[in-house]
């Protein structure tokens, strides 16, 4: 493992959780592995360990890509993740509201559908201590 994708491992670790990476890599075949060790070493590695921006402001410009691209499935992982990152439940939703007039409506629906099921998971969490 490269020393980049090792980094990228790390902080990938750091925003999403332990549990969260112990999935994508334990899920990971021969035919995926290629792609999860691109995302440790490409996508955390290079990108998420760039100066210039911090992982709260990261984690808010990934949350308006995945609203505009219509990836919800993949925006849980990145709600979670910006809460990791210290993003407020207000920031999140003012975000995903400010998608709705640049990536349209029917985007930030599908994005505030997902959303509302991890902040409510996390206030589940945070009420039980």
């Amino acid at each position: 493992m490269s020393d980049g994708a090792k980094r990228g491992e790390a902080v990938r670790r750091e925003v999403m959780s332990d549990a969260f990476v112990d999935r994508a890599l334990g899920n990971a075949t021969d035919f995926t592995q290629p792609l999860q060790a691109f995302i440790n070493e490409h996508a955390w590695g290079g990108v998420w360990t760039r100066d210039g921006l911090d992982r709260r402001t990261r984690s808010l410009i990934t949350l308006s890509a995945l609203t505009a691209l219509k990836c919800p499935n993949e925006l849980k992982g990145h709600v979670r993740g910006a809460l990791n990152n210290g993003c407020t439940v207000e920031e999140i939703r003012e975000t995903l509201l400010h998608c709705a007039v640049y990536a349209g409506v029917p985007a930030s629906v599908d994005a505030f559908r997902a959303a509302q099921e991890v902040v409510d998971a996390w206030r589940a969490e945070q009420a039980a201590g």
